[in-house]
């Protein structure tokens, strides 16, 4: 499967998908995302027990949204926001992480760095955010979280792994390989309990008001989406009683 930014290859029970943009330094757009939410649903769906997510490039794994193509509702394609999947996924970054780019990488099950990573959430100093960010809260100490989301400053990469934001740092261009290292491990094991024991660990954290936000914003958007919405308002207008069909 190979979409024009976003590539997703599997071989032998390991998924890798890849965000392939780096003339514009891995920027997301809308089409992107939603790119991106199509290949973590083919690794949902398929034989693959584990994913990686990775990005062309060394020195910018992902600079957040395009703000020049800024997608309405990039949370659809982030782990454990517009979808939840039970098996494992790992990020590899090397570079700068940066807004939704960071987010994306962080909400991954596991998260393998370069030395040379940086982690950076500048909203705060550009002044446009939607608060997905907060749910890092579950993901790493307070404090650090807040000093990282409110000031802006960067985050570097043996900082992040001495307060347990990523599980591996690894020599510069090396995070791959230390990724496709762990997820294979991961592949060995026994997929049904590693399933179970990853949704009941993230059950265990709840979910965050950003996520019951979104939660919630889906379910409305379905139903006044739905053919069944359109089908009431026309019948309305003619004055009959609508038939509806669960569509």
């Amino acid at each position: 499967m190979n979409f024009e930014n976003i590539h997703y290859t599997e071989v032998d029970g390991i998924a890798e998908i890849t965000i392939a943009r780096p003339e514009k330094r891995n920027a997301m757009t809308g089409q992107m995302f939603a790119d991106l939410r199509s290949c973590f649903d083919r690794f949902a769906e398929g034989d693959a027990r584990v994913a990686i997510l990775k990005a062309e490039g060394d020195k910018v794994f992902c600079a957040g949204a395009d703000l020049t193509d800024p997608p309405e509702m990039f949370w659809h394609g982030v782990p454990e926001f517009g979808f939840r999947c039970d098996k494992p996924i790992i990020s590899a970054i090397s570079g700068k992480a940066i807004g939704a780019g960071m987010v994306l990488a962080l909400m991954c099950d596991f998260v393998v760095v370069s030395e040379d990573a940086e982690l950076i959430y500048p909203e705060a100093r550009i002044g446009v955010a939607k608060g997905a960010v907060s749910v890092l809260m579950k993901r790493g100490p307070m404090r650090v979280v807040m000093e990282m989301m409110l000031t802006g400053d960067p985050l570097g990469a043996e900082r992040a792994y001495q307060v347990g934001m990523v599980n591996h740092i690894v020599p510069a261009g090396q995070h791959v390989e230390a990724a496709r290292k762990m997820a294979r491990q991961l592949a060995d094991n026994a997929p049904l309990v590693v399933e179970m024991l990853k949704r009941l660990g993230l059950d265990t954290l709840g979910d965050t008001p950003i996520q019951t936000l979104f939660d919630t914003s889906l379910r409305v958007d379905k139903v006044m989406n739905s053919q069944d919405a359109a089908d009431a308002l026309e019948a309305f207008r003619e004055k009959r009683k609508p038939v509806f069909h669960g569509r």
